[in-house]
């Protein structure tokens, strides 16, 4: 029988794969004084970044990065002797070198506003929302394209909900029968080498003809001449009757009863009417149970060289000369 599992409805789950952003969190304001000299710092800090990044692409004095943290060594040093304290503000987690001027806080770490960037693209995340993962940021459009479920139709990444069937993530939109196109509805749908099919096009495509009709089959069946057959359609070519358990005749990949089986094989005794199986006698091109080959007149056996024929029946010599001489 054919197989009911692979007609049953699979579900889909949708769900949300992407969590929403971390807020950034903010620095208090400062004091006019304190803000100065953050300005001043901040200054020094830009220059010996730039230095820093200039240095990665070309070669760069040494003594040009030394001077500069010279410089705001100096600076700080020189504050401290007139009493004013400017203590970093945390150490960058990116350079490693002590803020002096204004500072990020995220994911639990400090660092320069100019330092605080995408894992992946370099952008700058001060005033955008960013993506965590083990610990990394990222900007919104290279976290989605890194870590975000595939779709199985487009291949893009899911952003917003997420639809999960047949062991694979789909768009919602992107859900639908891969024949026709058309969206599932209450039916669900059926599934054939991991691709989602409605059910009228899953019969249409993949069930088993019935050999009488053609017609897909759903329900029961049976099994004959290597073919499916709805019950109603399993019947004699000929007369098409139902064989209600009686065996069947196969000619020419059709099934026929037993009498228009062996009417069309020729098989059918001239006498009876009924077919010929086992011994037969044929004459004037007819066949005839043994039994049944007599005189059409006076209904005795014929026997070879007593037989006659007249207007297609068979008659023994003595009638032949009765009733035609």
């Amino acid at each position: 029988l054919w197989s009911e599992s692979h007609s049953i409805c699979l579900s889909a789950v949708l769900s949300s794969p992407i969590p929403a952003p971390q807020p950034l969190l903010s620095s208090p304001p400062p004091t006019a004084a304190a803000q100065q000299l953050d300005e001043l710092l901040t200054e020094l800090g830009h220059m010996q970044s730039k230095v820093k990044a200039a240095g990665e692409g070309a070669k760069v004095p040494a003594e040009s990065s030394s001077s500069l943290d010279n410089m705001l060594g100096t600076l700080t040093q020189d504050l401290q002797e007139l009493g004013i304290t400017a203590a970093p503000a945390g150490i960058c987690a990116t350079c490693h070198k002590p803020i002096a001027g204004k500072v990020f806080t995220a994911l639990g770490k400090t660092w320069h506003p100019e330092h605080f960037t995408c894992t992946l693209c370099g952008e700058k995340l001060g005033s955008q929302p960013f993506f965590e993962r083990d610990g990394q940021a990222y900007c919104e459009e290279d976290y989605q394209q890194a870590f975000a479920p595939r779709c199985a139709y487009c291949a893009g990444p899911i952003c917003e909900k997420v639809l999960t069937a047949l062991g694979q993530t789909w768009h919602p939109e992107h859900f639908f029968c891969a024949h026709c196109g058309k969206v599932f509805g209450e039916d669900g749908f059926h599934e054939h080498k991991k691709k989602p099919y409605c059910h009228q096009d899953f019969l249409a495509l993949f069930a088993p003809r019935c050999q009488g009709c053609e017609r897909p089959v759903t329900g029961n069946y049976l099994s004959a001449m290597q073919g499916a057959w709805h019950p109603e359609c399993f019947v004699c070519a000929e007369c098409l009757s139902g064989f209600a358990g009686s065996s069947f005749f196969e000619l020419e990949g059709r099934p026929y009863c037993e009498l228009h089986f062996h009417q069309r094989q020729g098989n059918i005794c001239q006498g009876c009417g009924r077919p010929v199986s086992g011994r037969c006698i044929t004459a004037a091109g007819r066949k005839y149970h043994p039994e049944h080959f007599v005189c059409a007149y006076c209904l005795r056996q014929l026997q070879k060289g007593n037989v006659h024929e007249h207007g297609n029946k068979m008659y023994c010599q003595n009638c032949q000369k009765k009733l035609f001489l």
